[in-house]
């Protein structure tokens, strides 16, 4: 005799030994688990994503037409002094004279400023060597001296002496008109 004759179901789904019915089973269930630990991973993760204060920080805008030629102004960004220097044609061609002297860390003074914008200087302002805040005017090429150590460096932040290893740096900074730039 057959099993349909017999009252058995023909229908493969209903019956209890089905392989795909338990494959369903076990996949609802690690999706349910990932979601879970998901779910209970995330405040971890979410709370060490920088404090709003923090991301205040990040980006700062300045006014270029608070600083004067020949001078410099200082901002505080990241927690680091940023030098904002408006340089004479004296200083930029002190520096693009010095393109080709022996360097430390070479660079030239274009690489060193935005397009067609030599006067503007911006400088993370921290020497090289330990941190320290150079002053500008000082040491023997007419940029930025390091007292803390004797670091000296030129009119486009590029060390010459002293026990600074690179250039001052420069952050990623955009004009966003001829008299205002956003740094970060």
């Amino acid at each position: 005799m057959s099993d349909t004759a017999l009252g058995a179901n023909p229908d493969p789904h209903a019956s209890a030994d089905d392989p795909h019915r338990r494959d369903f089973i076990h996949i609802a269930t690690v999706a349910a688990a990932a979601g879970a630990v998901v779910s209970l991973a995330w405040p971890f993760i979410d709370q060490m994503n920088p404090a709003g204060d923090t991301l205040a920080m990040a980006e700062i805008e300045f006014d270029l037409t608070k600083v004067q030629e020949g001078q410099q102004v200082v901002v505080k960004w990241r927690g680091k002094p940023l030098f904002v220097r408006y340089r004479t044609p004296k200083e930029i061609a002190e520096a693009v004279h010095d393109d080709h002297a022996d360097l430390r860390d070479p660079a030239t003074d274009e690489s060193r400023h935005k397009p067609g914008k030599p006067q503007w200087l911006i400088l993370i302002g921290t020497c090289t060597h330990l941190g320290c805040v150079p002053t500008f005017g000082g040491g023997d090429y007419g940029g930025w001296f390091c007292p803390c150590h004797g670091s000296v460096y030129d009119t486009s932040g590029r060390i010459r002496k002293g026990p600074a290893p690179k250039n001052l740096a420069v952050p990623d900074y955009n004009f966003l008109s001829d008299t205002k730039i956003k740094v970060g």
